[in-house]
């Protein structure tokens, strides 16, 4: 589920379609998403699972901000 709305939100702010968003997607080399675009999706994800990130160091790919949500919601 916390992956489906992570994509969600990543083909949203970026006008994808939510097929291009896999895992191993990176953000900004795969999106072609710049730090502010990452910034907004980090925003929305805050505010749909109610969790703070409190870097975007380490976060490149789908699968780095689902483990950061599953892990703050543990």
């Amino acid at each position: 589920m916390v992956f489906e709305k992570i994509q969600e939100i990543v083909a949203e702010e970026l006008g994808k379609e939510k097929e291009e968003i896999k895992l191993n997607t990176n953000i900004q080399e795969d999106l072609e998403a710049d730090s502010l675009d990452l910034f907004k999706i980090i925003n929305e994800i805050e505010d749909e699972f109610d969790v703070k990130i409190e870097t975007e160091d380490g976060i490149t790919t789908v699968e780095d901000l689902v483990k950061y949500v599953e892990k703050q919601q543990a």
